[in-house]
Formats: structure tokens, sequence, C-alpha cells
């Protein structure tokens, strides 16, 4: 990258740093290009050259924020033993764990529960932030799934299905208590290594290679009716 490139790269971060920081602190609507400028230490007219307004700079913040979870490098840092022989308990172990890394060292909470804020009324916030984000994570780790389903190591008939029901399985305990601000002493939380140790043996209990398959295709969920005290 030429010196032109590296301090226009530079220049680009500072914006979204210091939007993204405006953002959590006051909402969508309480951002202009005006205080990006003046919290980033540049000219106006610089981010509304580089994003043209704040709806284009928001989407690059979200952008920029989950490309710190590097999903591009995933498949060559986990790749290895998802072949024949691999260990699938191994797999979900170390993926668990970088993307608990990512939830420590970002601002994911605070991100999820401004988005949680605002998509009701500003609906394309939540897509952003599932398109760029979510989505692209239950990709890469169906793909891994079904990459062990083929080696024989898990029989996984779904592995878009596997995918949600593992992170559900992590998130549910290490993640949503903290979006909801839980007081810890509320919910008696294990920690988080037993967490992911529970959610492995919970998922290979029903996807592990020597597991019984009752079904091959999720079933609705069900609940009976209502009872009416006679």
């Amino acid at each position: 990258m030429s010196g032109q490139g590296a301090a226009r790269a530079r220049s680009r971060s500072k914006i979204l740093s210091a939007a993204k920081a405006l953002f959590l602190e006051g909402g969508y609507d309480g951002v202009n290009l005006e205080r990006i400028a003046s919290r980033a230490g540049v000219a106006r007219q610089t981010v509304y050259n580089r994003f043209g307004g704040k709806e284009a700079v928001f989407r690059a913040v979200v952008e920029h924020h989950w490309a710190s979870l590097d999903l591009a490098t995933l498949p060559s840092r986990f790749g290895e033993g998802l072949g024949s022989g691999g260990d699938p308990a191994e797999f979900l172990r170390h993926f668990s764990h970088a993307l608990l890394a990512f939830i420590d060292e970002t601002d994911q909470v605070a991100f999820t529960r401004l988005v949680i804020a605002e998509s009701s009324r500003i609906p394309w916030i939540a897509g952003e932030f599932h398109r760029l984000g979510k989505a692209p994570l239950l990709q890469v780790l169906a793909s891994f799934l079904k990459r062990l389903c083929e080696a024989g190591t898990i029989s996984c008939p779904s592995p878009s299905t596997a995918a949600r029901q593992f992170l559900g399985l992590v998130q549910e305990f290490v993640v949503w208590p903290k979006v909801m601000a839980i007081d810890a002493g509320r919910t008696n939380i294990p920690p988080t290594d037993v967490v992911i140790e529970e959610a492995i043996s919970t998922f290979l209990s029903r996807y592990g290679a020597g597991a019984r398959q009752e079904a091959h295709e999720p079933s609705p969920l069900w609940c009976p009716p209502p009872r009416h005290p006679v």
C-alpha cells in the first residue's frame, strides 16, 4: 500500500471508530456528520467525501465491527482436523472460544443493544447487522458442520439448523444476559468453560456419529392447547 493509501486507510479507520463510539453513546438519531468529523479530528467534507451520508457511515461501521471477527480466516484457522478422523468436539471448542473472544474484545454487547433499540424504527439497521455479521457467521459454521458430516464424524442432516442450535446453546448463557443487563447474581450462570463443554456435549448427543437420529428434518414446534378450568 502506498503512503497515500495508508493515510486514507488510517483516516477511514479514525472516522469509523469515532462514528461507532458516537452511535453507541447517542443512538442513530443522536449522530450527524459534524459530530463524527469533530470526534475523528477531520473535516466534515472529508467524512462526506468518503461516505456521502450518515446511513452509509453506519453501514460501514457495522461492516468494520464484524470484520474484527475475521470470518475469512476461520476456515484456515479451524480447517485442520475437519477431515476423516477429525474431532468435532475440539473444533466446536475452538470455534466457541474464538467467538467469545470477539464478543469480549469488541463492543458486541453494546452494539447488539443499539440494534435492538433502533430496529423497530429503522428496520434496515437490524438487516445490515444480520447480513454483515450473523448470517456469514452461521454460514461459516454450517459449512464446517457439513464437512464434519461428510467426513462421518457427525450425523447432521441440516447443517444450517444445527449451526443455529449450537450458537443458541452458547449465546443463551454467555451473551443474552449481558445484552439484557441482568444482574449476575440473578442468573446463576456457570463459568464460560462449563457452558461451552455442556453445549458441545448436548450438541453431540444429538448429532454425534453414534447418536440416534430420530428424524431427518426439523420437526415443527408444537404446543398443546391451554387447559381451561372446569
